[in-house]
């Protein structure tokens, strides 16, 4: 028998499930214990087929918008990432019982832009197009309202009715850097914007891009768990390149592995985007054990604890 080679594989810490993607994910599965199936979706509750697959299997009905939905009494859930002001009405319009799943650090997001407009602010939104976060964001306001930068390009020719009535709000899955330089450059250029009482990048995306950072330059490679609609997990993988590893890339499952990418590769770092379950990370380490004499730590960077409550109607 063959020797295997060895492998020393480091985990970040903090990875993978955050408080927002937990408390959406229960609502789903309370809401289908207490209420039995179907259960209705709109959008992928969170982005992750794996998570999303399990929770059809249990009778989850996923679906883009309402008018897919019959007439029903059933529940019908908001995604995570949040949704414009039109669908919670729509709702109401067609007395639907509606669960918001929507992250309160996102909800967080959607209160400051309502009262920067209020205020009669200019509103510019730093973000991703057509992320469903975004959509949700900008669909709290009047058309028009607010403005989307994606990039320092987009900040410097970026021209407002009144320069000294603006303020910018983020996404909350962003690159912390990438962040900050537009920000920087809307600041050279606009001094008195202003910006979130409290920053808009959450905890977990932050934390997860803190972890990859420290740990990407003493590995070869940096394997990401996630998926390639999930925001924050495409930014670990940057996160890791700009930090030092020389390969960092996505994998969504065991199977996906390409062995011929690890050829040479001695260490290994390890992380998963904030929807991605610790399953999935356990999965791909024992695959990786198959093939490997394996040595796994973990290099903790940040200790969480937070939690987010149910709506009252799922509470026990």
């Amino acid at each position: 028998m063959t020797k295997k080679r060895p492998l020393e594989i480091i985990l970040c810490a903090p990875r993978g499930f955050c408080a927002g993607v937990d408390r959406a994910i229960q609502i789903v599965e309370l809401a289908l214990e207490k209420y039995g199936a179907p259960v209705y979706v709109r959008h992928e509750i969170v982005h992750n087929k794996y998570v999303v697959d399990g929770l059809r299997e249990k009778g989850a009905v996923f679906v883009e918008e309402l008018d897919e939905i019959p007439e029903t009494d059933a529940p019908v859930i908001f995604s995570a990432h949040g949704v414009p002001k039109s669908v919670p009405a729509n709702a109401q319009e067609r007395k639907m019982f509606y669960l918001d799943a929507t992250c309160p650090l996102v909800s967080k997001v959607h209160v400051e832009a309502q009262r920067h407009h209020d205020e009669g602010k200019e509103i510019v939104l730093i973000g991703h197009a057509g992320h469903p976060e975004v959509i949700g964001t900008m669909g709290q306001l009047p058309d028009g309202a607010i403005t989307l930068i994606e990039t320092v390009a987009d900040a410097e020719k970026y021209e407002p009715k009144s320069p000294d009535d603006l303020a910018f709000v983020t996404q909350t899955t962003l690159s912390v850097d990438d962040t900050a330089a537009i920000v920087a450059a809307l600041q050279k250029r606009f001094p008195t914007i202003s910006a979130p009482h409290k920053e808009d990048i959450c905890y977990a995306t932050t934390n997860r891009q803190e972890a990859v950072k420290q740990v990407a330059p003493h590995v070869d490679a940096m394997v990401v768990v996630g998926a390639p609609n999930s925001s924050n997990s495409m930014r670990l993988v940057e996160v890791a390149e700009r930090a030092g590893c020389p390969k960092s890339g996505l994998i969504q499952r065991a199977s996906d592995i390409v062995w011929s990418d690890f050829d040479g590769v001695e260490k290994l770092g390890i992380s998963a985007g904030a929807s991605a379950p610790e399953e999935l990370v356990n999965e791909i380490i024992d695959r990786f054990a198959e093939h490997y004499d394996l040595t796994v730590s973990t290099e903790v960077t940040a200790e969480e604890n937070i939690a987010f409550n149910v709506p009252r109607e799922l509470r026990a």
